[in-house]
Order: C-alpha cells, then sequence, then structure tokens
C-alpha cells in the first residue's frame, strides 16, 4: 500500500466519520423538544458533502488497492 492510497483511504474514513456525527446531529434537531432552538449548523448540507467525499475517497482507494494500481 503506498503512501498515495493510504491518504485516500484515512481521508475517506474522515469524512466517513464527520458524515456520520453529522448525520447525528441532524437527526437531534429534527427531533428537539423546542421548536425555537434551531441552532446555527448546516447538519443536512455537512452530512451531503461529507457522505460524496466519502464515497468518492474510498471508492477510489478500494478500487486502486483491488486492481494493484
Amino acid at each position: 500500500m503506498n503512501d498515495s492510497l493510504r491518504f485516500l483511504a484515512t481521508a475517506g474514513a474522515v469524512a466517513a466519520f464527520i458524515a456520520a456525527v453529522a448525520w447525528i446531529g441532524d437527526r437531534r434537531r429534527m427531533k428537539r423538544r423546542n421548536l425555537d432552538r434551531v441552532g446555527f449548523m448546516p447538519w443536512t448540507t455537512i452530512f451531503f458533502w461529507s457522505l460524496l467525499a466519502a464515497i468518492l475517497l474510498l471508492g477510489i482507494s478500494g478500487r486502486a488497492w483491488l486492481g494493484g494500481n
């Protein structure tokens, strides 16, 4: 496993972790008791972009790892 492949896999794992945290934050926002306390973080947008990055980075690194390139 070369360094660029390791970097892609690590960055994909970090993006997947951020997507999981954003998903939890979005669910907490939807199920809040006080409807006036909306917060300021755009959890849905953060979730979308980090999940997209995770899928792309992990897909590219997995393809390179399995393909041997």
